[in-house]
């Protein structure tokens, strides 16, 4: 049923997507001799993927880290968002941080690598069903200094930010939104040497160098939502 977990003795509906059908057979195969999982849907890209889990709503999908489309569309993430019950189980060719935090990030309850056996590949389905979350052990302490060092970067980020006035932020927060400087100047009311005033300053106090990286600065830190845009009532000025 969308939005729950397969319980504990029912047959856990898995998703495999994965590009190469070779693959795909033998992990169908795997899977369909144990008598409490049942492969009901298979994918070869990423678009298939998601359109796989809204039809069939598997518990458990096992994705593939190299699904072609991967680049125009997120399967992790997509699925995630339209089917919050369903686990994801990410396959990897290799030990692989960056895939790691990647599916982590969308949501992801299990990282394995192609080389593990049947048996673990099993194991690590009917983990994440359950709500375990599976990280290799070679993994876990990178991943902590990787999560230390992301705080890290993300406070640092609220500490540049706190040199910026409130104007200057309202129009950071416009800038990150792709807003033209004329655009900025209509929607805070003041005039686009004001708006472009301010932008150059923001650069200076952030040590940025372009719009482009001022943007890339508030998306990467994850800055948006804290940067507010108060609707302006006055007449047009140089404030």
């Amino acid at each position: 049923m969308a939005g729950e977990r397969a319980e504990v003795g029912e047959t856990v509906r898995i998703l495999v997507a994965h590009s190469a059908r070779l693959h795909r057979g033998a992990i169908r195969a795997a899977l369909d001799c144990e008598p409490d999982l049942e492969v009901v849907a298979e994918a070869d890209n990423a678009t298939e993927a998601v359109e796989a889990c809204d039809r069939r709503r598997p518990d458990v999908a096992i994705l593939d880290g190299r699904l072609p489309g991967y680049e125009s569309v997120n399967p992790s993430c997509a699925i995630k968002e339209r089917h919050t019950h369903c686990a994801i189980l990410v396959l990897a060719d290799a030990n692989d941080l960056g895939m790691l935090t990647d599916g982590l990030g969308c949501g992801a309850r299990g990282y394995l690598t192609k080389d593990s056996t049947v048996d673990e590949l099993v194991d690590a389905v009917r983990a994440v069903a359950k709500g375990e979350t599976l990280i290799p052990p070679v993994l876990l302490g990178p991943l902590l200094t990787d999560l230390i060092e992301r705080r890290r970067e993300h406070e640092n980020a609220f500490m540049r930010l706190a040199e910026l006035s409130a104007r200057e932020r309202e129009v950071l927060a416009l800038v990150a939104r792709g807003l033209t400087t004329a655009a900025i100047g209509q929607k805070l009311v003041i005039s686009p040497e004001t708006a472009r005033t301010h932008i150059q300053n923001i650069l200076g106090k952030l040590e940025l160098h372009s719009r482009l990286e001022a943007a890339t600065f508030v998306i990467e830190n994850g800055l948006l939502d804290h940067l507010t845009v108060t609707p302006a009532t006055r007449t047009p000025a140089t404030a």
